[in-house]
């Protein structure tokens, strides 16, 4: 069918893009964005506006708030999260909202779930729509398909009663996604809390194709804690700059081949920023993404054993310059390995039998799937990483490169919007008629019907 036939009964109304501005225009990023002013978010009232179109449609309010605050003191919580949670403003301000169409007794087999994320990183603009092109912080990522998600499930309701009743929808509009937070207190204690379905979807920018996929990531934090010297006697002191410079190519160089199943980013070093002294203490920051925890354990052990050979070969190079060689000679003593956020899962696909949702995401959706060969990216869903019993993909418009998500001018087009209100609308049709059959099997009538005709 052409584009604008399939997805001619879901589109956004006036209403939906008068509420996508009104989110843009309501500033979310959180204080890891933000550098810890926690006064500035606003994702209380962002939940409220959210929760308010919903309701309209029939959804109801089943959680606003947010998770214990122990939930911060995990052993995996970021050690940044962790930090910042010592301010009880932090969790506070950060709430996550869950919506249920449906029944609550409705078992999760029965059920999809949705997962949108309505916290940003930070950069904020005057948001603008042109009749075409929505531009505001978080237009693709995320508040812009959080509400094609409201019009997909307001038209798939419409289409088919059973939606509602036999079958039900759980929409998780979550904080924490940002920041490096992780979902660490957002969405894994949504999940934790059994707030799922069978089918799980997350609205993330995937191009209309389903990522049944979640990288995790790990940051390692390589630290040198020497001593200063001035200028004039470098000799004195230990040269943190040169040997984080060192080591940051020497990583660079030969990490990312021995890290089978990651992927390695050498990010930032940071010493000082005067001229005229020799900095003794640095840090230099690794991100490491990994497709499962056997690959994150593998990588994590190449990193401590490259960066002892990085020390040794530092030590070679180094101990015959006058300047360095009490950098040199101290190398090992004043270097050590710290981790500022490990032991994630990574979503790698379902543990049972997936066929029913390939077919219903292709067959009966005509949705693509993302090549095998394109790596995935680090996203809250890893955390339905052990959930039996259920499926989880990504799915969303745009790209995070094309659309611009993170970076100024991020965007949305009105069609993309349209289309993915519509991709929604297909999956929660196809899903009710392959629940409301005993034999699990579609019902006959095409998914796209309810498209201009009458189911």
């Amino acid at each position: 069918m052409a584009e604008d036939a399939r997805h001619a009964g879901a589109r956004l109304t006036a209403a939906d893009r008068a509420l996508l501005l009104r989110l843009l225009n309501t500033p979310t990023a959180g204080p890891l964005e933000t550098g810890g002013d926690t006064r500035a978010v606003r994702l209380w009232e962002a939940g409220r506006l959210y929760a308010a179109a919903a309701t309209e449609s029939g959804m109801t309010v089943v959680r606003h708030a947010a998770p214990p605050a122990p939930e911060l003191h995990r052993d995996d919580v970021p050690a940044l999260v962790q930090e910042a949670a010592a301010d009880p403003a932090f969790l506070a301000c950060q709430p996550s909202l869950v919506l249920r169409l449906g029944p609550p007794g409705l078992p999760r087999s029965d059920t999809v779930m949705l997962n949108v994320h309505l916290d940003t990183v930070g950069g904020w603009w005057t948001p603008s729509f042109d009749g075409v092109r929505f531009s505001g912080r978080g237009a693709i990522d995320a508040k812009g398909p959080a509400v094609a998600v409201l019009a997909g499930i307001r038209a798939a309701r419409a289409a088919e009663p059973a939606l509602g009743s036999r079958t039900g929808v759980l929409v998780q509009a979550v904080a924490g996604e940002e920041g490096g937070a992780m979902g660490t207190f957002g969405t894994r204690y949504l999940v934790e809390q059994g707030l799922t379905g069978r089918l799980n979807l997350f609205c993330e920018p995937t191009g209309h194709r389903y990522l049944p996929r979640a990288t995790a990531a790990m940051t390692a934090c390589v630290r040198v804690r020497g001593d200063d010297a001035v200028d004039d006697h470098p000799e004195a002191g230990h040269n943190a700059t040169v040997l984080l410079g060192f080591l940051s190519h020497h990583l660079a160089t030969y990490l990312p081949a021995r890290a089978h199943g990651a992927r390695v980013c050498v990010a930032g070093l940071h010493t000082g920023d005067r001229h005229n002294k020799v900095y003794g203490s640095g840090r230099l920051l690794l991100n490491i993404a990994y497709t499962d925890r056997d690959s994150g354990r593998a990588a994590e052990a190449a990193l401590r054993e490259t960066l002892r050979e990085g020390l040794a070969a530092f030590r070679r190079s180094a101990q015959g310059h006058p300047s360095l060689a009490r950098t040199a000679h101290d190398a090992d003593a004043v270097t050590s390995l710290h981790w500022l956020k490990r032991g994630l899962p990574a979503l790698n696909g379902p543990a049972g039998d997936a066929t029913w949702a390939g077919q219903l995401l292709e067959q009966h959706c005509g949705l693509a799937r993302w090549p095998a060969h394109e790596p995935a990216f680090t996203c809250d869903a890893l955390w339905m990483s052990d959930v039996p019993g259920t499926y989880t993909a990504v799915l969303g418009p745009g790209s995070l490169d094309t659309n611009r998500a993170h970076a100024d001018g991020e965007y949305a087009t009105l069609a993309e919007l349209d289309r993915y209100a519509g991709e929604v609308a297909d999956v929660l049709v196809a899903f009710t008629r392959v629940a409301s059959d005993p034999r699990g099997r579609p019902d006959p009538r095409p998914t796209h019907a309810w498209k201009g005709a009458t189911p």
